[in-house]
């Protein structure tokens, strides 16, 4: 049914008048023009495509990003270190180095609260309160967001979890409109809650939207980068990218996308391990995380044997004391971050020992400027100029961005910065 069929049926039925009637025979609805569509003001949205390798995007089967790629402005972006899910997502919407933002790892500890661990399930406040992140800033000024997932925007930011149940969190700011996590929520749903969001009246609708994708992650870790279902789940993405621009289009919303990944991925087996417990004693220490990198908490009274032990380079990882990590990882002084850190070569594991069984998969969370590593970036809109591709940049200069976008002055005192994206920005008017 044509758009003028439907508004003729609807004047007919508000009026209720007897004998109105709709032609079967209608004339095409007048054409949008420019000035009709800027009337409505871009709205800014942030996509994640966790796990999205930025050379996936040389294996032909990405049009609608490639399209919005050649169109707009694309790089190969570095991921902060360490290049983890949770530590990379945070890093974007706050402008922080991991070891500034609070948001050290995917599991951590913290010396002021004993005996609890954080993990990718944490929503207590605490483990986020050191860094806001920019839904925060832009609700405050107004701006009004929404997350279709994205690491911390169920988290109450500033607010206080009681100790006993039912945990209830006094105070805090969440996104005005947001979703708790879910993997079964299809990538489908996900695009057509975002595009509902935008078919709100003006005064309800967001300006600064999030989407998050975790399937070319999870299939990366479970087959490898390589593996032609990986290459299949990168295809499949690009269709709900490609559902996503169709959609903008037919609201005639206006917008300016910033399409990023967290991290690359590496493929993995166990034969190329590298056994902590072949270093010292496992007595002598306790492993917080292990994989591309592990992190080490001496056992009391075993203190001089771990120092003596551990630090140094180990066949295919190289072990420091957190404070003797290169400076270039911007990663050491945070007190969430474990005493020793060992750090595995590209395509290598640090596990507590030898596995037992044979395994191979995918994985990240090596150096951050390792090639494999590298994610995607691609940003298009009114915003940016056409076909441009910008130098390598790191991730904590995502939030800069975004508050150029919607319109937040720049944040002092973060580690991001607006710099690598002048030459490509469009002035207004």
């Amino acid at each position: 049914m044509t758009r003028f069929r439907s508004l003729a049926l609807a004047v007919c039925a508000g009026l209720a008048l007897a004998g109105c009637a709709v032609s079967n025979t209608t004339a095409a609805p007048p054409a949008r023009t420019a000035a009709d569509i800027a009337q409505k003001p871009p709205v800014t949205i942030l996509v994640s495509i966790d796990g999205f390798r930025a050379d996936y995007l040389d294996r032909g089967v990405t049009p609608r990003l490639n399209a919005l790629a050649a169109t707009g402005v694309s790089a190969a972006m570095e991921p902060s270190f360490p290049s983890k899910t949770f530590p990379n997502h945070w890093a974007m919407v706050t402008g922080d180095y991991p070891d500034h933002s609070g948001i050290t790892a995917n599991k951590m500890e913290d010396p002021e609260r004993p005996g609890e661990t954080f993990t990718m399930a944490t929503d207590d406040p605490f483990w986020w309160n050191t860094a806001a992140p920019i839904w925060v800033d832009a609700e405050k000024a107004g701006i009004r967001t929404a997350t279709m997932f994205w690491p911390g925007a169920n988290v109450a930011w500033g607010g206080t979890e009681a100790s006993a149940w039912p945990h209830d969190i006094t105070g805090g700011t969440r996104p005005e409109d947001w979703q708790q996590f879910n993997q079964a929520v299809t990538g489908e749903q996900r695009v057509n809650a975002v595009l509902d969001w935008l078919r709100r009246p003006a005064a309800i609708r967001p300006r600064f939207v999030t989407l998050y994708f975790d399937t070319v992650d999870t299939t990366g870790h479970e087959y490898g980068p390589d593996d032609a279902r990986t290459t299949q789940a990168v295809a499949d993405v690009d269709r709900k990218i490609g559902m996503l621009v169709d959609g903008l289009k037919q609201l005639d919303q206006p917008a300016n996308l910033v399409i990023v990944a967290d991290h690359g991925m590496a493929p993995i087996s166990s034969d190329r391990v590298v056994a902590l417990d072949q270093i010292a004693p496992a007595a002598d220490y306790r492993v917080i995380e292990s994989g591309p990198y592990a992190s080490l908490e001496p056992t009391p009274g075993h203190e001089a044997d771990v120092a003596r032990l551990i630090p140094g380079k180990h066949g295919h990882a190289t072990c420091w004391r957190k404070q003797d990590i290169p400076a270039r990882f911007h990663y050491g002084t945070n007190r969430r971050i474990p005493p020793y850190f060992c750090l595995a070569d590209v395509d290598w594991q640090v596990l507590p020992s030898k596995p037992d069984k044979p395994s191979t998969g995918g994985n990240h969370g090596y150096d951050n400027l390792a090639p494999e590593m590298q994610a995607l970036f691609v940003a298009n809109g009114p915003a940016f100029a056409a076909g441009k591709t910008l130098a390598p940049f790191i991730n904590v200069d995502i939030e800069p961005l975004l508050r150029d976008l919607i319109g937040l002055p720049p944040k002092s005192g973060i580690d991001g910065t607006d710099a690598p994206f002048g030459s490509v920005m469009r002035k207004a008017g």
